[in-house]
């Protein structure tokens, strides 16, 4: 589904000659088509599925964030800019993300589901959040506050 809409907007978008969102989309298009190749060997042909595509998404705003900050010290904000207009595109892929409050509510829940008591547990926090949120979440963030809540 996701993987529709990326090619119906790089169609619109080179429609458009709109450059960043062309360019930015056939980025999009080859890191998912690098994921569905790398899976091939544990036999899955079919490639990634949504929820590993939201993940690869997440993986490449992550990778944004971090270059502006560099951009941003590096006295660059054309570049900083150019990697925002990046973020804005792929983030419309996302589906809504949860607010601070609902993030730790759902931390919490799964603490309380996985029966976790120690930082050791956090594997099976994770394990639990990203099945139910994937995509919805900065699970970077969301692991400092499970090490928070678990006394790590």
């Amino acid at each position: 589904m996701i993987r529709e809409q990326i090619k119906a907007q790089l169609i619109e978008a080179m429609k458009a000659k709109n450059e960043v969102k062309t360019g930015t989309l056939r980025l999009m298009n080859a890191a998912i088509k690098d994921k569905d190749i790398a899976a091939r060997p544990s036999g899955n042909t079919a490639g990634i599925d949504d929820a590993g595509i939201l993940s690869l998404l997440q993986t490449m705003i992550k990778q944004r964030r971090e270059s502006i900050e560099l951009y941003q010290k590096g006295n660059r904000p054309e570049l900083a800019d150019a990697e925002q207009a990046e973020i804005d595109i792929i983030q419309s892929f996302l589906p809504k993300q949860l607010t601070a409050d609902e993030t730790t509510r759902a931390v919490k829940a799964a603490i309380a589901d996985t029966g976790a008591a120690s930082v050791k547990d956090m594997g099976k926090v994770m394990a639990e959040l990203k099945a139910k949120y994937a995509g919805r979440m900065d699970f970077s963030a969301v692991s400092a506050a499970i090490k928070g809540l678990l006394g790590g």
